[in-house]
C-alpha cells in the first residue's frame, strides 16, 4: 500500500491536474440517472441527521442536465429508495440500527422518501423505487436503457460513497459508459466524498465538470 500525507482532496486534485487515464468518452446516446435526490438526504433544514449538501447548486446543475438531456431526446430517470410500512423489504441493509432515521424506516410515500421540491420533473421521465444501493439492482433500469439503445450514462446524487459509486460500478458492469458531474454528487463527509470521487475517476468513470458533461451531451446526435 502507498503511504501518502495527502488528503482525499488533495489526492483528487492532483489526479485533475495530471490524469492516469484515458477517458470512456460519450457514446452514440445518453440517460441521465439522478440517484436518490429525495428529501431524506437533500432537505437539511428537515433531516439534519441524513440530509447533506456539497455543492449549494447540485439541484439547479441536475436541472439544467435534465433539460438539456430532455431537448434530445434522452431519458431522464430519476431514483428514490423507500420501504414498506415495516421495512420488511430492506433486508439485511435494516438490521444495523432501528431509529427514525434508520434506512428501513424511509417509508413509500412518507416525507423522506419524496423527491427534493427544488428538482423540475417532467412528465416524460422516469421514476424508479429502489431498494439497495445500486439503481441497477433488482430494478428495470437495465432493460430501460437498453430498450431506449442507451451507452452511456450520466450518474448524478447522493451519496457520492454509496448510491452514485454502486451505480457507477454497476453501470460500467453492464457495458455502459458512465459520466459523473463532479459538482451533481454530495457526500455528508469530505473524505468519502473526495476519496470515492478519486476513486471512481480512476476506475469507473469519466468524472468530469458539469459544463464539460453538458458540452459533452449537447455535441451527441439528437433522437
Amino acid at each position: 500500500m502507498i503511504e501518502s500525507p495527502l488528503t482525499a482532496r488533495q489526492l483528487w486534485a492532483a489526479l485533475q491536474a495530471t490524469p492516469t487515464r484515458r477517458r470512456f468518452g460519450f457514446g452514440r446516446r445518453a440517460a441521465l440517472v439522478n440517484v436518490d435526490l429525495q428529501r431524506a438526504y437533500t432537505d437539511l433544514a428537515a433531516f439534519p441527521a441524513t440530509a447533506y449538501e456539497t455543492d449549494p447548486r447540485q439541484a439547479e446543475h441536475v436541472n439544467r442536465l435534465a433539460a438539456l438531456c430532455r431537448g434530445r431526446g434522452f431519458p431522464v430517470i430519476w431514483t428514490h429508495v423507500a420501504y414498506e410500512a415495516d421495512g420488511a423489504d430492506c433486508g439485511v441493509w435494516g438490521t444495523r440500527s432501528d431509529t427514525p432515521d434508520s434506512l428501513q424506516n424511509i417509508k413509500e410515500g412518507s416525507p423522506r422518501a419524496e423527491l427534493d421540491p427544488r428538482l423540475d420533473i417532467a412528465s416524460g421521465d422516469v421514476v424508479i423505487r429502489k431498494r439497495m444501493a445500486s439503481a441497477f439492482f433488482e430494478t428495470n433500469l437495465r432493460s430501460l436503457l437498453t430498450f431506449h439503445g442507451v451507452d452511456t450514462i450520466v450518474v448524478t446524487g447522493g451519496s457520492t460513497s454509496g448510491c452514485v459509486r454502486a451505480t457507477a460500478v454497476e453501470g460500467l458492469s453492464c457495458g455502459f459508459r458512465v459520466i459523473v458531474p463532479v459538482e451533481c454528487t454530495a457526500d455528508r463527509h469530505e473524505g468519502p466524498h473526495f476519496a470515492n470521487i478519486y476513486d471512481m475517476a480512476v476506475k469507473y468513470a469519466d468524472v468530469l465538470p458539469v459544463e464539460e458533461v453538458l458540452a459533452g451531451l449537447a455535441a451527441m446526435p439528437a433522437t
